[in-house]
């Protein structure tokens, strides 16, 4: 049976245990925004974290625009600020690509994806209290991974023998959230976070579901993301 702990006390313990891992060397730069943009993403916990929840969105790992930016999942900065209501000051990671460079609730670039979700969720549910009533969004890994070149590389890409602490780590995480919270419904935002979501929670009482990722490198979300999420979430059996 898995302890019941605070989100803040997860996500110190993700902290710590992801701290001493390297990614190299493809990897030239790593981002943790749960450190130089701690107060943030404390702040999100604070404001919406609390209580049992009907369903977790589970995305894969930070958006250079959205959660690098933010430390929210998705976190999209005018939906973070406007929507949540949510401004703290973020500092710099400890080594910044120039290509990826981190200016907090001043970045004035857009995250799509964080855009979509958050978008659906205010449209659907009006205020945010409503939508955290009965979901909380996550990121299965909370670091972001980049090239020398400043391309991103997904977790899913990293080299086998690298992804075995930080799948540890993160399944470690994913496992006392959903304790924590007790949903019906676990759903991946795309197939990596559906895939780690049913290994991380296998043999857990809680319906595993996958649902269409909001990118704009995903086609069908190019053809009306709320729409078709919806559909998905039907077909789960989740009822908005």
């Amino acid at each position: 049976m898995i302890r019941r702990v605070s989100l803040p006390r997860i996500t110190k313990r993700l902290i710590a245990d992801l701290e001493p891992l390297t990614f190299g060397p493809k990897v030239t730069h790593v981002y943790n925004p749960l450190v130089y943009a701690r107060a943030a993403h404390l702040r999100y916990l604070d404001e919406f974290g609390h209580g049992e929840r009907s369903f977790i969105l589970v995305g894969m790992n930070p958006g250079p625009w959205g959660m690098a930016q933010t430390g929210v999942p998705f976190g999209e900065v005018s939906f973070v600020r406007d929507w949540m209501g949510i401004t703290e000051r973020v500092h710099k990671p400890d080594c910044e690509h120039p290509k990826r460079p981190v200016t907090g609730f001043e970045c004035h670039r857009s995250e799509v994806s964080g855009r979509r979700l958050w978008g659906w969720a205010r449209d659907t549910f009006g205020k945010p209290e409503r939508f955290f009533a009965r979901a909380f969004v996550v990121n299965y890994c909370p670091l972001a991974f980049f090239e020398k070149d400043g391309k991103n590389r997904t977790p899913d890409k990293l080299a086998s023998t690298q992804r075995r602490r930080l799948f540890e780590a993160c399944d470690r995480a994913l496992r006392e959230t959903v304790a924590l919270q007790a949903p019906r419904f676990v759903i991946g935002v795309g197939a990596f976070a559906a895939t780690r979501a049913a290994e991380a929670l296998a043999g857990a009482h809680v319906t595993i579901g996958r649902i269409a990722h909001p990118s704009p490198a995903n086609p069908a979300a190019n053809r009306g993301w709320a729409a078709l999420i919806e559909r998905q979430l039907a077909d789960i059996g989740l009822s908005i």
